[in-house]
């Protein structure tokens, strides 16, 4: 396998003020299908000699050279529960995992009768990996709006989206984890800097964010799960309120942001996003579709169709891998799904 950089990327279309959507950049024909049987695979991660993959239902999938696919089940402290949005989501690697072997996870259980989600450390010991610390704990769960992401900043800081577990009005409150935007040090720590210090939350008035990234000035982006359609793509700057519930769409309230791009009356479902040259791509899954934005003009163009529920990328290069979302119950699966695609980006 080539080297594969340690990413994850989306890009979205926009609403308002946007040149008309160009399609069919990438053939059908030209997707390679690199591993087939996933079992809802939700976030991809590479090394320079293997890929990791995350699947809600509990499993951690490793593509090594050759395509060779070993499966893994992680030991987590608390029973797994993958009801409605719920399961094993967000997986990133270490920056130095090459040699201290541990990664991250953000996953779902239930206490009490309620469903929560938590951040934790792990490590690959033994051909096993391990649960070895809680970082965050008691985030809001629900069988809708379970956020999951994780990702580094180029701050080196670790970024946490989080829904607002079906209960809006948890958005707007900053005594909850739920709707927000998470940031902590590796060790669960809060960075000193954070805008409600000794807070995690970094930003808050989110419905259910699914994917982050950073252009090449830092600046953060966020993709955004809407209601009633009216999907968000958002410019992130610490502290600042995002609106749901009270604001959609191009409406505005005093203190409250408005989205860099949104859908309008369509429905995106956005999920991984990343950002390389200038680009946004974005992972669709009721747009079953990857696209991509021009940050400078907000063009917006359709790279990959006729795949079903695409959930996260990684590109590598001049190439991007892709996984489907076909078996998490609202998809039509083939008889190979889920599946890794490996598709060229155009030149």
């Amino acid at each position: 396998m080539k080297k594969i950089s340690l990413t994850i990327l989306t890009a979205f279309s926009i609403f308002s003020g946007c040149s008309s959507l160009n399609k069919g950049e990438v053939k059908p024909d030209s997707h390679e299908t690199i591993v087939k049987k996933l079992n809802i695979p939700w976030q991809i991660n590479g090394t320079q000699n293997e890929m990791w993959i995350s699947e809600r239902s509990g499993g951690l999938v490793s593509i090594g050279p050759k395509h060779k696919k070993t499966s893994y089940t992680p030991e987590f402290s608390s029973a797994l529960s993958d009801d409605g949005e719920g399961g094993f989501l967000g997986f990133v690697l270490d920056p130095n995992f090459e040699t201290n072997k541990i990664a991250y996870a953000y996953y779902t259980y239930e206490k009490k009768g309620r469903l929560l989600n938590r951040i934790v450390k792990m490590n690959f010991e033994t051909g096993k990996w391990i649960e070895n610390q809680i970082l965050l704990d008691d985030i809001p769960g629900g069988f809708t709006h379970n956020g999951g992401r994780l990702k580094w900043g180029p701050d080196k800081k670790l970024y946490i989206t989080t829904g607002d577990s079906g209960d809006e009005n948890l958005s707007q409150n900053l005594d909850s984890l739920a709707g927000k935007i998470l940031r902590i040090n590796s060790d669960g720590t809060i960075p000193k800097d954070n805008p409600f210090y000794p807070s995690p939350v970094y930003t808050y008035g989110h419905r259910n964010p699914q994917g982050m990234t950073w252009d090449e000035e830092g600046t953060m982006y966020a993709a955004e799960h809407g209601s009633s359609n009216y999907d968000e793509i958002n410019k992130i700057s610490p502290g600042k309120n995002y609106g749901w519930p009270v604001i959609r769409g191009n409406e505005r309230r005093e203190g409250m942001e408005i989205p860099w791009i949104h859908s309008g009356k369509e429905t995106w479902a956005p999920s991984g996003i990343h950002y390389k040259k200038g680009f946004i791509y974005i992972a669709s899954l009721r747009g079953e579709s990857v696209m991509k934005v021009k940050t400078s003009s907000k063009k917006q163009t359709l790279i990959v169709t006729n795949e079903g529920r695409i959930r996260d990328i990684l590109v590598d290069g001049n190439e991007m891998y892709i996984v489907t979302n076909n078996t998490d119950g609202r998809g039509q699966p083939s008889k190979d799904d889920d599946r890794l695609l490996k598709v060229p980006l155009e030149k």
